[in-house]
Formats: structure tokens, sequence, C-alpha cells
């Protein structure tokens, strides 16, 4: 199970270019097989989303455009990220609950995950998840 400790914030690499900027994230990249991939966007500003933890699944959260907040809960420290760059990866490891706000106008979360959705990997109610950290 993972801590606040243990997640990181990954620098994407990025091939510089006077016609643009390249990203690239490659299988050797990330500390685990993304097997989804899924974004979020015309989120309004004032919506909440995540609210949850994962029993199983890893996940990379990075802003490709504009802003938004992440707050990460291991049940004992909380500790919140701004994510605003798209060369800047956020590792949410297992058992990390996560709430995502404030998101700018555009803002656009892509988000690699782990595994295929299971709704069993989710724990829904924070009341839960302080239980299952025991």
């Amino acid at each position: 199970m993972g801590t606040v400790n243990t997640i990181q914030l990954l620098k994407i690499p990025v091939v510089e270019d006077v016609r643009g900027n390249l990203g690239i994230i490659q299988s050797d990249f990330l500390p685990f097989e993304f097997k989804r991939v899924y974004y979020l966007f015309d989120v309004p500003s004032n919506a909440f989303r995540g609210g949850h933890a994962h029993i199983k699944q890893q996940e990379v959260l990075i802003a490709l455009s504009g802003s938004f907040e992440v707050t990460v809960n291991d049940g004992t420290k909380k500790k919140r990220y701004l994510l605003n760059k798209p060369n800047v990866g956020l590792l949410i490891p297992i058992g990390i609950w996560r709430e995502l706000e404030n998101f700018s106008s555009g803002a656009v979360c892509l988000v690699l995950a782990s595994d295929d959705f299971l709704e069993e990997d989710y724990i829904r109610d924070f009341d839960e998840f302080l239980i299952s950290k025991k």
C-alpha cells in the first residue's frame, strides 16, 4: 500500500522544437505497464472528480491542458498537488484516496492506468477506505 510519501511527480521527456514540443511516454517510462488510457475534459470549475482509491491499480495523472488540483490521502496524511504542465505526471500508487477539483477552463486530465476498469477495484466510500488502511 502506498503512502503520500511514495507519490511521485514524473518528468515526461519532451523533444523541443520551434514548430511545437513533443511529449513522449513509452512503456519503459512508467513503473507499470498501462492497460487503459482515459481523459477528463469539459469539467466545470466547481465540479469534484475522483473521490476514490484503488485496491490494485496505479495511475498517472497529467494535465494535458489547463490546470486542476489533486488532493491525495493515505489515511494518515494529506497532500495537495497543482497539475498545470503537460510534461509532468503525478504517479499515484495503490491504496491512495484521490480527489480532483478546481479545474480551469479548457482543462484536460489524461490518466494512464495499470489495469482495465474493474468496479471491484474501487473503494468509493471514505470511511471504508480508512477501515481498509488499518
